[in-house]
C-alpha cells in the first residue's frame, strides 16, 4: 500500500510541487523567530481547499515537518529558537557556531532531522494501530505521572544549582497559572484585566525569554559578533563517518524519545527535544561536555523534536485527538477534505492515508536537500551587521506575537518576558526549567486535577493504576541518579580544588 501510495504521489508533477512549496515556506516560518508552524498552517489551510484530498494534505505535513526542522537554523546561528521544539538545539549549536563550526552544526542538525522524520513516520506506518490501543487506556493518573516524569527532568538542566533550577520552573509554572483555571474557569491573577484572563501564550514566552533577551545581551556585548568564523568548508554533512557511527545510539534513543513524547497529548517537539537532551546528557560518559558545543546534544534534539511528528500524528489519525496546535490545524485540513480522524479513517479512505504517508517520507527527503543546499546561505546570516540583523529580529518578533490573537496585548507580553529572560540571564538562572514548567504546568494541574475528581479527592488511588506507578517509580529513581551524580561531580572538583578528599 505505501509502495502504491509512493507511486501515485511520483506520478503527479502538481504533487510534488505542493510539497516542495510547503517545505520550503515551513523552513522559513520555522527559521524565522515568531513565525511558528501554526502560523504557517493557518495561513495555507484555505489555499489546501481547491487542491484534492492527498494534495492538500501532502502540503500541509510538508509544511509541518519543514517548520519543525526550520526552527534549528535560528537555534544554531542566533542563539533564538525560531520553535518551541528547537529550544534545546541552542545549548550546543549555538556554542558550535561561536567556535567556527556553524556549518557543522547546520549540517548535524539536518542530518539528524531527516533521521529523526524518517524514524517518526515508519514507525507512524508500522505500529500506529498497537500504540493507539496503549495510549487510549492512559487516564489522567497515567498523563499526570508523564508530566511528573518530565518535570523530574528538570533536575538535569539545572546546571550546578538544582535549587535555582527548580525556582526557575516553578516561576515557569506560576507564570502558567494566570488566567483561567483549566477545570472550573476560576479566574487566577488576572487582577480584572480581560488580558489577562487568557493567560500568557507560549509564543510570547518563548520569543521573549530567548530572542528579545539576545537581542538585549547583544546590544551591551558589542564585540560578540567578532568571535564568530562564518567561512567553512563542509564535506557531506559535516560529520565524519567515525562521528556518524558514535551518534547511532544517540539517533535512535533520542528519536524513540520524541516518538514516546508526539503520542501523548498536550506535550509534543516542544517537550521533547529538552527531555531527550537531558537523556543524552545523563547517558553520557562525558556529561560536563554538554553545553560547551558537541554534536551529540544536536542530534539529541533535533531527532527527537522530528520524531514526535510522527508521534504527533498518530493518536491525530487513529483517535481523531489532536496533541498540539500543530496537530489540531491538520484535523481541520481532515475535516475540511471530507477525512474524519479515527479508528475507522484506514477503512474508509486507507489509499488516501498511504498516499500521505508517501507524501511526508518524500517531505522529509525534500527538507535535508533545500537545507542542506542552503546552508551556506543561511550561514552568511553571520555576516550581516548586528545592528542591521537583531532590528530585523525583534520587529518580526513584534509582528509573530501579534499574529496569534491579534492583540497588543501579546507584544507587551513579548518585551515583559524579554526583560524578565535578561534578568534572569543575568543572575546566571537557567532559562530550560522555565521553559520546561510553563510548558508542562497546564497538563499536570488538569490531570491532578481529574484524577482527584474520578477517585473523589482520594490521592492514594494513583497506587492502583499500575503505568502510572511505574512511571512515578522511574521519576524517583532518575532524580536520585542525577542528585547523585552531581554530588560525586562536586565532590570531584572540590577534591582537585583543595588537594584532599575532605569533600
Amino acid at each position: 500500500m505505501l509502495t502504491a501510495g509512493l507511486i501515485s504521489i511520483l506520478s503527479n508533477p502538481m504533487c510534488i510541487v505542493v510539497i516542495f512549496v510547503g517545505v520550503v515556506m515551513g523552513i522559513i516560518f520555522g527559521a524565522i523567530p515568531g513565525l511558528t508552524c501554526v502560523a504557517c498552517l493557518s495561513m495555507f489551510l484555505p489555499v489546501t481547499y481547491v487542491m484534492s484530498d492527498v494534495m492538500g494534505l501532502s502540503m500541509l505535513t510538508g509544511i509541518y515537518i519543514g517548520a519543525t526542522s526550520g526552527g534549528l537554523v535560528s537555534a544554531i546561528l542566533l542563539n533564538i529558537p525560531g520553535t518551541p521544539s528547537s529550544i534545546a538545539t541552542c545549548f550546543d549549536g549555538r556554542p558550535m557556531a561561536m567556535k567556527g563550526e556553524a556549518g557543522k552544526a547546520l549540517g548535524t542538525g539536518v542530518l539528524s532531522s531527516l533521521i529523526g522524520t524518517i524514524i517518526g513516520v515508519m514507525a507512524m506506518i508500522l505500529i500506529a494501530p498497537t500504540l493507539a490501543k496503549l495510549t487510549i487506556q492512559f487516564g489522567p493518573w497515567e498523563y499526570f505521572a508523564v508530566t511528573v516524569l518530565a518535570l523530574t527532568l528538570i533536575a538535569s538542566l539545572c546546571g550546578d544549582s538544582v535549587l535555582v533550577g527548580v525556582i526557575s520552573a516553578l516561576l515557569g509554572m506560576m507564570f502558567a497559572t494566570v488566567g483561567l483555571a483549566p477545570i472550573d474557569s476560576a479566574h487566577r491573577f488576572t487582577f480584572g484585566s480581560l488580558n489577562l484572563t487568557s493567560g500568557f501564550s507560549l509564543l510570547p514566552v518563548l520569543v521573549g525569554l530567548y530572542a528579545i533577551s539576545e537581542v538585549m545581551k547583544a546590544a551591551i556585548k558589542r564585540a560578540e559578533k567578532a568571535d564568530i568564523v562564518s567561512d567553512f568548508k563542509i564535506k557531506g554533512f559535516g560529520l565524519s563517518l567515525k562521528e556518524a557511527k558514535s551518534q547511532l545510539g544517540n539517533w535512535i534513543r533520542s528519536s524513540l524519545i520524541g516518538l514516546g513524547v508526539g503520542i501523548l497529548p498536550g506535550i509534543g517537539g516542544s517537550s521533547a527535544n529538552i527531555i531527550a537532551y537531558s537523556v543524552a546528557k545523563n547517558s553520557s560518559k562525558h556529561p560536563e561536555k554538554y553545553g560547551t558545543g558537541i554534536i551529540d546534544g544536536v542530534c539529541a534534539t533535533e531527532s527527537s523534536n522530528n520524531a514526535s511528528i510522527g508521534g504527533a500524528m498518530i493518536p491525530l489519525l487513529t483517535l481523531g485527538i489532536p496533541g498540539d496546535g500543530s496537530t489540531a490545524i491538520l484535523l481541520g485540513g481532515f475535516m475540511l477534505h471530507g477525512l474524519t480522524p479515527g479508528p475507522m479513517l484506514f477503512q474508509t479512505d486507507g489509499a488516501t492515508m498511504y498516499g500521505i504517508f508517501a507524501s511526508m517520507i518524500l517531505a522529509a527527503i525534500m527538507m535535508a536537500v533545500v537545507m542542506y543546499f542552503g546552508m551556506r546561505g543561511f550561514v552568511k546570516i553571520l555576516k550581516v551587521p548586528p545592528y542591521l540583523l537583531y532590528p530585523v529580529i525583534v520587529v518580526l518578533c513584534f509582528v509573530g506575537a501579534f499574529a496569534i490573537n491579534n492583540r497588543v496585548f501579546d507584544v507587551l507580553c513579548l518585551l515583559l518576558f524579554g526583560v524578565l529572560g535578561f534578568a534572569m540571564r543575568s543572575l546566571d538562572v537557567p532559562l530550560p526549567p522555565f521553559i520546561l514548567g510553563f510548558i508542562l504546568e497546564n497538563a499536570f494541574e488538569t490531570n491532578l486535577r481529574r484524577g482527584l475528581q474520578y477517585a473523589n479527592g482520594n490521592f492514594f488511588e494513583i497506587f492502583q493504576r499500575p503505568i502510572a506507578v511505574g512511571l512515578l517509580a522511574f521519576s524517583i529513581i532518575f532524580l536520585v541518579v542525577t542528585l547523585v551524580r552531581g554530588n560525586k561531580k562536586k565532590a570531584k572538583a572540590c577534591t582537585v580544588e583543595t588537594g584532599c578528599d575532605a569533600c
